[in-house]
């Protein structure tokens, strides 16, 4: 066994305890889409991070393993971060639903190359996403789903106490099962405004047809342009409405992993 000990007695016991306890929360707070976000400071993380730990060390009776870095602590430590990354796994694949309705919406409209950095992964995406995932984020604020989603993290720590933290096949197919409803929630946030952007789509292969001296590309892209805008704000209390179901459905996901 390999155990530290410098000699602090309970004070040390204590200290390890609670940075046991950081392992899965640290983990949660990664892999979630607003907390791991790449514009928060590691600093504000960590914080974070340690505050909850310690209201769970003075809660919960979780206790670390006697030596943290023998065979049998890593594995508990790796189980931990497994819990922590799935359960902000699922919230991320929740808020990844806007982005894709907004592919599908930027392509349609033909402002597929006005992209930016998304700060929550760091890669680019259409500008129009940044637009949705700061709707959704307020909403999911607004909402408290943060705090809910919060309280199901340290809620795991009685589902899956420390060295009974496998999850299992069927919540791992659990887990991938929520792919599929991400891309029907993004089909449903992009619905209206494609529809829209259909017909005036129609309506210019019509005019050019008709009309085959009217140059194509000065008309539809102006066209689609203005179409989608407008329908953007005449859909917009639709895809409000849609952001809401998607903010309790991501708490009700990650729910479902600690009770399938």
């Amino acid at each position: 066994m390999i155990a530290l000990d410098f000699g602090f007695g309970a004070v040390e016991a204590e200290f390890w305890r609670w940075l046991f306890v950081m392992t899965r929360i640290g983990a949660a707070m990664l892999a979630a889409p607003m907390f791991g976000a790449g514009s928060v400071p590691v600093q504000a993380r960590v914080i974070v991070t340690g505050a909850i730990a310690i209201m769970v060390c003075a809660w919960s009776p979780v206790m670390a393993p006697p030596a943290l870095f023998s065979a049998q602590g890593i594995l508990m430590v790796a189980g931990e971060i497994l819990v922590g990354l799935s359960l902000g796994f699922v919230l991320q694949l929740s808020f990844a639903a806007p982005t894709i309705a907004a592919e599908i919406i930027s392509g349609a409209m033909g402002m597929a190359m006005v992209t930016a950095v998304d700060p929550n992964s760091g890669t680019s995406s259409p500008a129009l996403g940044h637009y949705f995932g700061v709707v959704l984020t307020v909403i999911f604020l607004a909402l408290g789903a943060h705090l809910q989603w919060i309280g199901l993290v340290i809620d795991s720590y009685t589902v899956f106490p420390p060295g009974q933290t496998w999850l299992g096949v069927d919540r791992f197919e659990l887990i991938l099962g929520f792919a599929g409803t991400m891309f029907l929630t993004a089909a449903a946030i992009a619905l209206p405004v494609t529809l829209v952007l259909l017909v005036v789509q129609v309506m210019t292969g019509v005019l050019s047809r008709s009309a085959p001296a009217l140059n194509l590309m000065a008309l539809g892209l102006p066209a689609g342009v203005l179409a989608g805008i407008a329908a953007l704000i005449v859909s917009a209390p639709l895809i409000t409405d849609r952001m809401t179901e998607l903010s309790l459905q991501a708490v009700l996901q990650a729910r479902s992993v600690l009770v399938p």
